[in-house]
């Protein structure tokens, strides 16, 4: 697993663009893993500070429950029609709990996979970054 640190490291220019994916909107959606083995899907308004990739969670929330369980995430960038020449992005690995406080939970994310899609005129461009294979492209029409 790699940090979002050591991502930016590896491959500095596609993380800044799926950051700025991020940085767009605020909010984004977390999928953690429930206890039955079936997706949860949670708003989240993920932060990257100081090299990392970090979400907060209230305390005894059931993402923090599922994270705790079973660390695997995928967290998906908000987007619209408006956007999507600029891209949405999905970042994908898992979470590790680096503080818990009677307030909530902090949890920082290794990452296994970072993914950038664009419309680019009639082709969806997909940009991927897996972890020991590098950089990807696939396009669709």
């Amino acid at each position: 697993m790699a940090s979002w640190a050591e991502f930016t490291k590896t491959e500095p220019e596609f993380a800044e663009l799926v950051r700025k994916c991020f940085a767009r909107n605020k909010h984004a959606f977390l999928a953690t893993i429930r206890r039955d083995g079936s997706p949860r899907l949670s708003g989240i308004d993920p932060e990257f500070t100081g090299g990392e990739l970090v979400i907060g969670s209230m305390t005894g929330a059931m993402k923090t429950r599922d994270l705790l369980r079973d660390p695997r995430f995928a967290l998906h960038s908000t987007s619209s029609d408006q956007t999507m020449a600029e891209g949405d992005a999905k970042v994908r690995g898992t979470m590790v709990r680096r503080e818990s406080t009677k307030d909530g939970d902090t949890f920082v994310a290794d990452i296994t996979e970072a993914v950038r899609i664009t419309v680019e005129g009639d082709e969806l461009v997909i940009v991927s970054w897996h972890e020991g294979r590098g950089i990807s492209r696939a396009v669709r029409k």
